[in-house]
């Protein structure tokens, strides 16, 4: 080891030149991570193939400004040296650094890393008077050399680099090293990579583009980092991440605080920036300082819910004024990749025809312009283009940026689907044969593996019910009466798919990376590949199913846990149910079982008896959980949930709200109540590193519209507890609207905070509450084929029964802290999960109706109800209209100042007028008279599409009476929520439906008349349920009174 002094001049952050004095050291061997080494490296980790025609280094220019082309799976054998990854720290900053490092962890990229600068051979020494771009240039070509040589010359080196002076200078020298360009590399080596060629020429173009700017300031300068940081602290500025409203794009956004604590009230809904200028070049998501203005210049917030709508001359379009302040720094952007338009040249650009600078439209309307330099910009016009940003200087009204990738045209179904996948950051490739190849391999299904697995396939019923066609078998049940009926067994079995997803592999890597399965309106995209999710892992009926169980033994009368096992176990589904399957075969309802299909009659009576005992016993274990739940104030949620039906061409056939059934919540309960006892013994045995979900209260202020709105209709709903607010909503039913109670809870789901998962070492005991389902303790078990958090906690329940059983070593655990990250991970994903299916339903809803007349059409016409009167300057009611889902603003005054004018038939038209607003219904007056619209009043609207070029399609909704609307078409009837009278006749029934059980398990064969009606002849569940149906129908006074109470 030779010990040396380095002298760098650097640049730090905060802009000033900094010297450093280091001590160096050089070492002779430093491993080379090539699988070609002949001299016995230490190669830990990832190494390079040997298959290789070449291996390739970039300059440290290649590595700063190229990186995008360098992250292609296709280039195999990238070397990048340490001097590249020191040159990106300093001067890309954090960001970039940290997106290089994760490139040279991924194995799925064939590159390394080369410390350069501690080989004896490859270090070269900085020369006086030497420019630090030669300089860097020299130590990568001598790395290159060094490569050459150490290899034995047995694989070429080729060195990249955009300097042609150090391509005249270098590329003769060394035989077997050669020095090109990028753009000569990729011509000669990947002409097949046309994504990479056009990468690099809009790269290229961009940064020829920004040495020509000019020098006139648009923004003022950010501060450096050093006076930002002394601001915070002594509470000058304010540091917080920007969200720009996207109603109001171009004037406003706010400054949101992670520290909720700040004792000053003024703050709590953050601080307004008003203007661009005030903006200062801050984009949607970066992390800011913001200064206050003076007082006299604080600004009141646009109640207008879009720009241009309604009537703003007077100055009642404004709240009262908020705190208002302007950027002075940044101190870490949120630059992703963005999907723009480039809009057609007529009256859109200030440029010439000749010009290679496009202005291009963000689909999300958050974000400005950006600035574009292509050749292709007459062909790209109305196209879907990716963009990355590069910069944005102060001298420059917009960011540039370069094109990374065309989607294709604007409007097509395939674009705007990627489009929604590329503005949430979800990338799905297709994986790769190596992940392929590696899951299918044959030892994971030798029958040696079964060693140490319970077997159940013989002694339990096992059978799962999903959604009709569907191939990812996550979980499924059993449940059996031991002990002449003394004692139930409920089982819950879940794919293991730890057996095949080993940690650390490329599969895993990739299912992390994606974090969740993603749905959407038409399709999904797995975070297994095929053969797992589809086949392997998925516990398919008929066929021999590793799972990982928990198996729960009970009390049959009070249904109280004896005791709890967990396991390995291998199963066989004798049944795979659909959901509308179960129901029916619950119902009692003629209906035939696939299964089943090839038995004799009497056969066939027998096993569907079993199958209809086993899930008349599952829902009675259902039952008894959800009103355990029920009493510790668990709340029963509303959601919009709409399924576009598709033909065989994928063409929008319908819009189908989710009917809910009974069977939905047997199974949620069955898997909830084995989610609780998962996370019980993981937390258990591993208190600070256990991956936990959490749902922390409500913010109070969130209910306000809920109140407000439950108050208007007459019922009080009580937030300061879960149980106090379920108790309320169960009491808020209007007899003669059902659906009041629907929005109420809608409502109530929009005021819920976010459920996330978080590492037990990060929170305090208290914290680990979930408010919605109300339990101590809480995390995801259940789905582990569309899950990554499942499979982290199927390796932590793996270890726990591992250590209980004390069977051999256990495999290290992930700290607290790498638990969290991955936990923030998940987090994320999870939210674009939810953010893409949502704008996926939104498209298909907008595809539904842009192919239809709203004027002729009775299908764009529906009832809708109002259920908020909003408070703002543009006159607008919020409805909701339940045959679509569709949930959007009904304006009552136009741009023109015309009011909504309801005649004496309720049809409406636009008349001049005036409007009042009350708090509970405003009042439209005009010519023909005065009309009311009162919350939750049923009216009728007709619902249209309005298009952009550039931006996403949405719906528009318009009254066209002040009436309900009575469709010709027949209702599915809904599924109500649970009453007072359901519970008590649950309650009443539960022994007589226990003892009939016991009775029908003795019985050694069904009667012909139970096996033609599915239905014993003693008291049952049924038969009680349809005695007090009947009274129910006749009048209240004549009801006894402890049925008499409706919720």
């Amino acid at each position: 080891m030779i010990k040396t002094e380095r002298i760098l001049h650097l640049k730090s952050c905060r802009g000033r030149k900094v010297r450093v004095v280091r001590e160096h050291y050089l070492r002779e061997r430093v491993p080379c991570y090539s699988s070609v080494c002949q001299a016995d490296c230490v190669n830990d980790g990832k190494v390079l193939p040997g298959d290789l025609t070449h291996y390739v280094v970039p300059d440290v220019g290649v590595v700063v400004d190229y990186l995008e082309i360098l992250e292609d799976r296709e280039l195999q054998g990238v070397v990048f040296t340490q001097t590249a990854c020191q040159a990106v720290q300093h001067s890309k900053g954090r960001r970039q650094y940290n997106r290089l490092r994760n490139l040279l962890k991924d194995p799925r990229h064939d590159c390394v890393l080369f410390a350069n600068e501690f080989q004896e051979y490859s270090y070269c020494p900085r020369e006086k008077g030497e420019s630090q771009e030669k300089w860097q240039t020299r130590c990568v070509y001598s790395a290159a050399v060094w490569y050459y040589n150490h290899l034995a010359g047995m694989m070429d080196v080729v060195m990249i680099t955009e300097d042609q002076e150090a391509v005249a200078q270098y590329s003769s020298l060394n035989s077997g090293v050669y020095v090109i360009s990028v753009q000569d590399y990729l011509q000669n080596f990947w002409p097949q990579l046309q994504a990479a060629h056009d990468l690099y020429g809009s790269i290229s173009q961009a940064l020829q583009e920004k040495e020509s700017e000019g020098n006139e300031r648009e923004f003022s300068e950010h501060l450096p980092a050093e006076v930002l940081e002394a601001g915070i602290k002594s509470g000058r500025y304010i540091q917080g991440t920007l969200n720009v409203n996207k109603h109001r794009a171009q004037t406003e956004a706010f400054i949101t605080m992670e520290d909720l604590s700040n004792k000053n009230t003024d703050m709590s809904c953050g601080v307004l920036v008003y203007g661009d200028k005030n903006r200062n070049r801050a984009m949607q998501g970066d992390m800011v300082v913001v200064e206050l203005l003076p007082k006299s210049e604080w600004r009141g917030k646009v109640t207008a819910l879009t720009e241009g709508q309604g009537d703003e001359k007077s100055g009642e379009d404004e709240s009262k004024p908020l705190p208002t302040g302007r950027v002075v720094g940044i101190l870490q952007r949120h630059w992703r990749d963005y999907v723009v338009t480039f809009p057609p040249r007529e009256g859109s650009q200030s440029q010439s025809r000749n010009s290679q600078r496009i202005l291009a439209v963000p689909w999300d309307r958050r974000i400005p312009k950006i600035r574009i330099s292509t050749q292709q910009a007459d062909a790209l016009q109305d196209h879907r283009v990716v963009v990355r940003i590069d910069s944005w200087e102060s001298t420059s009204l917009y960011p540039n940026g370069h094109s990374v990738r065309v989607l294709g045209r604007a409007g097509e179904l395939e674009t705007e689907v990627q489009t929604i996948l590329i503005e949430n950051c979800i990338h799905v490739p297709p994986f790769s044969d190596a992940q392929v190849r590696e899951d299918v391999c044959p030892s994971k299904t030798e029958p040696h593996i079964h060693v140490g697995r319970r077997d159940l396939r013989e002694s339990h019923l096992v059978f799962s019910i999903d959604p009709k066609g569907c191939e990812d078998v996550d979980d499924t049940l059993s449940v059996r009466s031991l002990a002449g009926g003394k004692l139930l067994e409920l089982g819950v079995h879940i794919a293991d798919v730890t057996h095949f997803v080993t940690e650390g592999s490329l599969t895993d890597l990739e299912a992390r990376t994606r974090a969740t399965t993603y749905y959407l309106a038409d399709r999904r995209y797995d975070m297994l590949p095929a053969v797992l999710s589809a086949d392997l892992c998925s516990l398919l009926g008929g066929v021999d199913r590793y799972a990982m169980s928990v198996l729960w033994e009970l009390d049959a009368h009070t249904l109280a846990v004896n005791k709890v096992w967990f396991g390995r176990t291998i199963i066989r589904s004798a049944y795979q149910l659909h959901y509308e399957l179960a129901q029916a075969i619950l119902n009692g309802e003629p209906t035939e079982v696939p299964e089943l299909a090839q038995l004799g009659s009497e056969e066939k009576d027998t096993k569907l008896a079993q199958l209809t005992q086993a899930l008349e016993m599952l829902t009675h274990v259902a039952r008894h959980l959800r009103a355990q739940r029920d009493r510790g104030g668990a709340l029963e949620l509303e959601g919009v949930e709409v399924r576009a039906q598709l033909d065989e061409e994928r063409n929008i056939t319908a819009l189908v709200p989710r009917q809910p059934l009974e069977v939905h919540e047997t199974v949620a309960e069955c898997m909830i109540y084995a989610n609780h006892w998962v996370a019980r013994k993981i937390q258990e045995t591993f208190p600070h590193q256990a991956l936990l979900r959490r749902h922390p209260p409500p913010r109070q202020e969130f209910f306000n519209l809920l109140v407000e709105s439950a108050k208007a209709r007459g019922f009080t709903i009580d937030t300061r507890s879960n149980k106090a607010l379920a108790d309320s909503l169960d009491q808020a039913v209007d007899p003669e609207d059902p659906l009041v109670n629907r929005l109420l809870r809608m409502m109530t789901t929009q005021a819920m905070s976010e459920a996330l998962y978080f590492s037990t070492g990060t929170q305090s005991i208290d914290q680990y509450y979930h408010y919605g389902l109300a339990l101590d303790r809480y995390t995801h078990f259940t789905s582990p084929i569309r899950r990554y958090a499942d499979i982290v906690v199927h390796r932590l329940l793996t270890v726990a029964i591992a250590m209980e059983g004390e069977v051999g070593p256990v495999k290290a655990l992930a700290s607290n802290k790498e638990l969290e990250e991955m936990a923030q991970h998940i987090n994320k994903k999870n939210r674009a999960a939810k953010r893409a299916q949502k704008l996926s339903t939104e498209l298909f809803q907008c595809l539904y109706f842009k192919e239809r007349d709203p004027q002729t059409d009775q299908r764009c016409v529906a009832d809708a109800v109002i259920y908020s009167i909003r408070d703002d300057a543009v006159l607008t009611l919020p409805v909701f209209s339940p045959r679509y889902g569709v949930k959007g603003p009904v304006y009552l005054k136009n741009r023109e100042g015309q009011v909504v004018a309801a005649g004496h038939d309720g049809s409406c038209e636009w008349q001049s007028g005036s409007v009042r607003r009350y708090p509970d219904h405003i009042t439209t007056a005009s010519s023909c008279g005065s009309s009311t619209f009162r919350l939750f009043d049923h009216i009728t609207v007709r619902i249209s599409v309005h298009s952009t070029h550039c931006h996403a399609d949405r719906i528009n909704l318009e009254v066209i009476s002040n009436r309900p609307y009575h469709s010709t078409e027949p209702q599915q009837p809904r599924s109500q929520g649970r009453c007072q009278l359901v519970q008590e006749v649950v309650r009443l029934a539960e022994e007589a439906h226990q003892q009939a059980q016991e009775k029908a398990a003795r019985r050694p064969k069904l009667s012909r008349e139970e096996r033609e009606f599915c239905q014993s002849k003693t008291p049952n569940l049924y038969s009680l349920l349809e005695e007090i149906r009947e009274e129910a129908l006749r009048d209240l006074n004549m009801v006894p009174q402890v049925c008499a109470t409706t919720a």
